[in-house]
Formats: structure tokens, C-alpha cells, sequence
């Protein structure tokens, strides 16, 4: 009986200490993130997680493709990079299972060049770089509509494309790239309309820099986006909690002194 007693305590134990190293691992988040400003932000919430129990793990991306892949197929949780526009056509595209969970941040698009400064220099004929997603591309190209350097079909249509513009006055010529290489690529362009996310870490900032720039009421608020399993889980719901807190609002404002504005938890 006594050696029974042990075998069966030490089995106990062994439970106890199996069950115990799950429930210290159900409170982890993985969270894809493009590194300027998802990454900083989410690493600042970090700490106000790990109070309640929560341990966020950020998986920095430079592509716009892969986190949302791997947000549906269950490698993340989550993701935090894109806007509602982009959420929309990769959905429709792929098929994936996946749904925004809050707004967080506004980041202006913006016209960069290291040629001249001012687009009234900009020169016939001369080469325009624009992302080369569907949705990305659309914006950009609404942007220099803004600029009064092109029109287009309907001015309104985020899913505009080269084919939709209708005048071109200075004839320029566009050059679709993948939205992580335009900052690279400015020495052998005229002009190239950049995201935020990708100018800030190559030192272009928007307020400072930009010959031309979103407006506030642009309809491109970054989102937290989830599978629609993992959306209802009280992590996520705890993640959201904190990246539209005041705190984090703060945050944002503090440092980058207007070029990402915070919007809060309304989808």
C-alpha cells in the first residue's frame, strides 16, 4: 500500500506540474507586426499584459502577405500592420479567416523625393513609384489625385488602379513596387508615395519630409486583426483593451509628435 501511495503521489505530482506549465503558456499572444510603429507599440503594452497575466511575443514582418497567412492559418494569434481597406481585398483575394478586432493608429501616406522639393519641380515624363498592392496602389493614387498631378475614373474608388487614370498632364510614368522597397528605391525616382510604417525606419517623416500628405479624415486606420477563433479569446480581448487604452493613445502622441495619430477602439 505504501509503495502504491508514492507511485501515486509522484504520478499526482507529475500531473500537477504538467497541467501547471500549460496554464503557464495559454496566456501567450504571438502577434505579427511590421516593425515602425506596430512592433514599438505593441512592445509598449507589453508590461500592462504581463500584469494580467498575458505574454505578448512579437514576430516582426516586412511584407504585407505572410503575418496575415500565418494569422489564419493559427501560426499567430494576431497581426497589426494593415488597414480595413487592405483587411477587405486580401479576404475577398484569399479566402482567409480573418476579422479587425480594433482601430489603433492613423498613419499618413505621403509623396517623398530626394530630387526636388516641391512637386510644382516635378518634370514631364518623370517616374512615380507606388506600392504595388492592389489597395496600397489605389491609395496612392488618390493621393496624387489630391496633389492635382492625375485624375482618375471616380476619385473615390479605393481600388483604383493605372489603368482608371483618365488625365496625366505632366505624362509621368508610374513604377509599381512592393511597398517595403520604395523608400530604397527614391535615389532612381522622381517621387514615390510611401507608407508610413516603411518611411519612419528609413528616417523620412512625414510631417518634416512629405511634399504631400494624407489628410486626417483618411479612411485607412490600422487595425488589430485576428482569425475568428482567436478574436474571441479573453487575451486578444485584453490586447485590444490595452492598444486602445489612453496610455498607448499618450504613447503615440509622445513619440511621433503627429506623424501616427490615435484613433482609439472604434472599429
Amino acid at each position: 500500500m505504501k509503495k502504491l501511495s508514492v507511485l501515486a503521489l509522484t504520478v499526482a505530482a507529475a500531473f500537477a506540474s504538467a497541467t501547471f506549465a500549460s496554464a503557464a503558456n495559454a496566456g501567450t499572444l504571438k502577434i505579427g507586426a511590421t516593425p515602425v510603429p506596430h512592433a514599438e507599440i505593441l512592445e509598449h503594452v507589453k508590461p500592462a499584459l504581463a500584469q494580467q497575466g498575458v505574454e505578448l511575443e512579437v514576430v516582426e514582418f516586412n511584407d504585407y502577405v505572410q503575418p496575415n497567412l500565418a494569422t489564419d492559418d493559427g501560426e499567430l494569434e494576431g497581426n497589426f500592420f494593415q488597414h480595413r481597406p487592405y483587411l477587405d481585398v486580401f479576404v475577398k483575394d484569399h479566402g482567409v479567416d480573418l476579422v479587425p478586432v480594433c482601430s489603433v493608429h492613423i498613419e499618413p501616406m505621403a509623396v517623398y523625393s530626394n530630387k526636388i522639393k516641391d512637386l510644382k519641380e516635378l518634370k514631364d515624363g518623370a517616374l512615380v513609384g507606388i506600392p504595388n498592392d492592389p489597395t496600397n496602389g489605389g491609395r496612392a493614387l488618390l493621393l496624387l489625385v489630391n496633389a492635382g498631378l492625375i485624375k482618375v475614373a471616380n476619385p473615390d474608388d479605393v481600388t483604383t488602379t493605372l489603368l482608371d487614370i483618365t488625365e496625366n498632364p505632366k505624362n509621368l510614368e508610374f513604377r509599381e513596387l512592393e511597398a517595403a522597397q520604395l523608400p530604397r528605391a527614391l535615389d532612381d525616382l522622381d517621387v514615390a508615395v510611401i507608407n508610413t510604417n516603411f518611411a519612419m525606419p528609413a528616417g523620412l517623416n512625414p510631417l518634416n519630409d512629405a511634399l504631400f500628405i494624407e489628410g486626417a479624415d483618411s479612411p485607412y486606420v490600422n487595425i488589430l486583426v485576428a482569425n475568428s477563433k482567436s478574436a474571441q479569446s479573453e487575451d486578444m480581448k485584453k490586447l485590444s483593451e490595452a492598444l486602445t487604452s489612453e496610455d498607448t493613445a499618450e504613447f503615440i502622441r509622445e513619440n511621433y509628435k503627429g506623424a501616427i495619430v490615435p484613433v482609439g477602439g472604434a472599429k
